[in-house]
């Protein structure tokens, strides 16, 4: 029992444990370094790593984060060992298992001081791993799921693309909105995907 809901309960425990840190989070973001607290449509969620926030205060919101980004990378490597198994191409499952596994890994490094080179690492291995899922989603007849693979590609391409053209002030919203299209995608196959 335990197992088959394994990654839903990494992913509420994850969510709980960062929106606390966002109310643990003193303030500051990159277009307002006095400002009171996390604002969602200013602040990255990186901000929650740091040992003092933007405005220069002790950052006590990064313990609650960092556990938070435990159970996410966690919780998703446990997603992409799951969903592995239901590919029959042994090369495609393989590449599924492993780099979406390392990539959780290089998710969770996100929390260092290493940070950019992580986001680009895990998002690398997260398309890649989610390009080889959506094309075996692309040979079934679930409609529903090909248009949130489409989706959630487009969304986080998009993003992807706004972060390294430096479009840092849509740049919070559009990483909130790719959380949750990954969130609502990697759940969604979890529980309704029959390849």
């Amino acid at each position: 029992m335990l197992k088959k809901h394994v990654v839903l309960i990494g992913i509420i425990l994850s969510s709980i444990l960062l929106l606390i840190a966002t109310q643990y989070y003193p303030g500051g973001s990159m277009s307002n370094k006095n400002s009171i607290g996390f604002d969602w449509t200013k602040n990255f969620i990186s901000n929650l790593f740091a040992e003092n926030a933007i405005n220069g205060n002790e950052n006590p919101a990064r313990y609650w984060a960092y556990f938070g980004m435990i159970f996410l990378s966690l919780s998703l490597t446990a997603f992409f060992v799951q969903f592995s198994t239901k590919i029959s191409h042994k090369g495609s499952r393989l590449i599924v298992r492993y780099l979406g596994s390392l990539g959780m890994m290089f998710t969770f490094l996100i929390v260092t001081s290493y940070h950019d080179l992580m986001v680009i690492l895990s998002s690398t291995l997260f398309l890649v791993c989610l390009f080889y899922i959506t094309v075996f989603i692309f040979k079934t007849k679930q409609h529903f799921l090909k248009l949130l693979c489409v989706i959630c590609l487009l969304i986080f391409y998009t993003t992807l693309y706004l972060y390294g053209a430096g479009a840092f002030d849509i740049l919070p919203v559009m990483q909130k909105l790719t959380f949750v299209s990954v969130i609502s995608l990697v759940l969604t196959l979890q529980y309704r995907c029959t390849l």
